[in-house]
């Protein structure tokens, strides 16, 4: 793997289809989107790349299963003119501003910005009427304290849901619910403990709800069509999403920031909390090399330590010099697929 920028893991379900019928993203049933904030903008240039060829010849649909921002650069896939909207996404993401101490409120009302800024001020209803696309969004609803605004109280649950997870993941359940907002086409079975259609009156308060991260921004109430609650961000359950994809058939995509999967967002500091490799037999995630993050500004992806740490203009510099690095990924992935072939590139 020396002196490339991006690496591709395989699991044995897709080396298998690699070696009879190469590579190709036409060949994925799902498509994958992690949580991760601003990580995501070392996938920017790829998502690029993988929409140029995913609905090429495609007779299928494709199912676009993500959680948090994963459910952001998702809707991007099923606009039309996606490419467009994931320009506006990067534009609008990187250029995010607030106050010096925002509040929740802030954080919720500048996210919708950016949101409309994806959708060109629709209410994104196209991305339900896409030939091909089917957006799946995960979300969790709150449970006893965790609905709570007021922050010393939402902050005692956060931490009673930490310790429980720590001891289980099914007592997780005490406090977040999963639930899968999903286009209505969609027939494939993904795991959730409830699920609701996607509508055009409720697509963007469902997206806002995948991504409202506990304690930074306000939790969604009233999402149409939905239980009575408040929502908040679907990495709070499935980070890396890999539970909700566990039960289907079918080839999973998966372009991501790094070669592991966590499980849920209170994993993340627990290292013995990994998903195991017999679980990722039908995943291909294709990721950078841990020496091409180690030569982008700070040695490392973005992340939303950077809104604390780098002043605004400072920060918006390092954003764009990453994007721009990563064109690197870009062309590694357009040679790959012009080929078909990963060869020795699995790893």
């Amino acid at each position: 793997m020396s002196g490339h920028a991006l690496r591709f893991r395989a699991g044995a379900e897709v080396l298998d289809h690699l070696r009879r019928e190469g590579f190709s993203p036409g060949h994925f049933d799902f498509l994958a989107g992690a949580s991760g904030g601003p990580k995501w903008l070392v996938l920017s240039q790829l998502d690029r790349v993988i929409l140029r060829r995913l609905y090429r010849d495609r007779r299928d649909p494709v199912s676009l299963v993500g959680s948090s921002i994963g459910s952001w650069r998702f809707t991007c896939y099923g606009m039309p003119g996606a490419l467009e909207a994931v320009d506006r996404f990067e534009e609008a993401y990187v250029e995010q501003a607030f106050t010096a101490k925002p509040s929740p409120e802030e954080v919720s009302r500048v996210s919708r910005e950016i949101f409309r800024a994806i959708t060109g001020g629709s209410d994104g209803r196209e991305v339900l009427q896409h030939p091909l696309a089917r957006l799946n969004v995960i979300a969790v609803r709150c449970r006893g304290a965790a609905a709570s605004e007021r922050r010393w109280v939402q902050a005692a649950a956060v931490l009673a849901a930490a310790s429980c997870n720590a001891i289980t993941p099914r007592m997780l359940g005490l406090w977040y619910q999963r639930v899968l907002l999903s286009d209505p086409r969609e027939r494939r079975p993904l795991a959730a403990e409830v699920r609701v259609p996607l509508t055009a009156g409720n697509l963007e308060d469902s997206v806002m709800a995948s991504g409202s991260i506990p304690l930074v921004m306000e939790g969604v109430r009233a999402i149409e069509g939905a239980p009575p609650g408040v929502y908040r961000d679907g990495g709070v359950t499935d980070y890396h999403l890999h539970s909700p994809l566990a039960g289907t058939d079918g080839l999973v995509l998966y372009p991501h920031y790094c070669g592991h999967l966590v499980p849920g967002w209170f994993d993340k500091g627990l290292p013995w909390r990994r998903v195991g490799p017999g679980a990722m037999s039908r995943m291909l995630l294709v990721y950078p090399d841990p020496s091409f993050v180690a030569r982008l500004p700070y040695g490392k992806i973005p992340d939303r330590r950077d809104f604390h740490v780098l002043d605004p203009a400072s920060r918006r510099r390092c954003w764009r010099r990453v994007v721009a690095e990563c064109e690197r990924l870009a062309d590694e992935l357009e040679a790959v697929l012009e080929t078909g072939d990963l060869g020795d590139r699995v790893g």
